[in-house]
């Protein structure tokens, strides 16, 4: 894996999708209360996408884009934002923010799995124990009475997981992939290839669209703030990290971004904090820690 960039870079990159991902579950748990979840994306990653070309041909940034290039944005956009994004916030009509964010800290264990089908990587000891303690604390998680007999969780637990096998596997391509080398034109296509399908599938749907006019102010301060720091700042942190570092490492958000959501849906929106879902957290988190702490080997 090449390694490009200061070491300065690659901490703010990281700090980056830490906490501003961890945020972005409660920010999309806001927007969904009152928007349909595809419109939502689409707005979100359309208005970023403008934004960044926007920027980088102020910056003098090279725009263009071979045909590799563009079939390779428009696979990894309908991945990490039509799938991935897209059907997560859907996800979250059905479950807690913090409890969506606590699932997706699976992604490690699947970036494992498949680093091991793909690239025929042996499993370590230290990994092997990390499923386990991943396995039983999900099953701490998902198997509270107050949560499992909400409406459709069933449904949106699987939405979820769906979403991370997904992302997982894209994370995985993404450091391979032919993609334009400046980070921020990439992200760029990205965003602008997926918000068109994302639009598609809204459509199709037959979602409301509404004007930003008549959202509620909090609704308009979630959607700006998802476009600002979730979109333009945290995605192209994410994808320079993928370019630079290996995707058991970028995974590793997973492990931060559920305490940020759950203190944050706990703390705002007043969503349910139990004793069960601190202790799954605990174990699940802990064996993910297990997975990736270990030494790369090549």
């Amino acid at each position: 894996m090449p390694n490009e960039g200061s070491k300065l870079t690659i901490v703010l990159a990281f700090i980056a999708i830490y906490v501003i991902w961890g945020s972005t579950y409660l920010l999309n748990k806001i927007a969904v209360t009152e928007l349909p979840p595809l419109f939502i994306s689409s707005i979100r990653f359309f208005s970023a996408s403008i934004i960044i070309f926007s920027i980088a041909k102020l910056m003098k940034s090279d725009l263009r884009i071979n045909k590799a290039q563009l079939r390779n944005a428009a696979f990894v956009g309908f991945l990490f934002l039509v799938y991935g994004n897209g059907i997560f916030v859907w996800a979250l009509k059905y479950v807690d923010s913090g409890f969506g964010a606590l699932l997706a800290s699976t992604q490690p264990l699947f970036v494992l799995i498949l680093l091991r089908l793909i690239d025929k990587k042996k499993v370590k000891p230290k990994s092997i124990i990390g499923i386990v303690l991943g396995i039983i604390g999900m099953y701490l998680l998902v198997s509270q009475k107050g949560l499992s007999t909400k409406e459709n969780m069933a449904i949106g637990t699987l939405m979820i997981f769906s979403c991370v096998i997904v992302w997982s596997y894209a994370s995985i391509y993404v450091g391979k992939a032919n993609l334009p080398k400046n980070y921020f034109v990439s992200t760029g296509y990205q965003m602008l290839i997926g918000s068109i399908l994302l639009m598609l599938g809204s459509l199709t749907l037959g979602e409301q669209w509404t004007s930003p006019l008549e959202w509620s102010s909090e609704v308009q301060l979630a959607i700006v703030l998802l476009i600002i720091f979730g979109s333009i700042v945290a995605f192209t942190a994410f994808n320079y990290l993928l370019k630079v570092v290996s995707p058991e490492k970028v995974t590793t958000s997973a492990l931060v971004n559920p305490v940020v959501a759950l203190f944050l849906g706990w703390y705002i929106l007043d969503e349910q904090l139990t004793f069960q879902s601190m202790l799954a957290s605990t174990i699940l988190l802990t064996g993910v820690y297990f997975i990736i702490s270990q030494k790369r080997t090549v």
